[in-house]
């Protein structure tokens, strides 16, 4: 099942997708970063869209979690 595991707030800037990769990196190499890109099946994905209260961007990131996996990133990371 598609899972959102991750949400980045990016202001408006001239290359966003360039500003994003560092939280995203520093985020794949904590506990929960880790765990995600070791089960998620086929590998995670972001995606961007435009932020209406910020003025900026969102980007999203959503795993591909059984329910199982699902509930333990819940209990642990949340």
């Amino acid at each position: 099942m598609e899972y959102v595991v991750k949400q980045i707030r990016m202001s408006d800037c001239e290359d966003p997708d360039l500003f994003v990769s560092q939280p995203i990196y520093e985020w794949q190499q904590t506990e929960e970063g880790k765990y995600v890109m070791k089960n998620s099946n086929p590998e995670p994905m972001w995606f961007r869209s435009f932020d209406h209260t910020a003025y900026g961007y969102l980007y999203t990131i959503k795993a591909y979690l059984t329910p199982e996996q699902a509930t333990f990133f819940e209990l642990k990371f949340k």
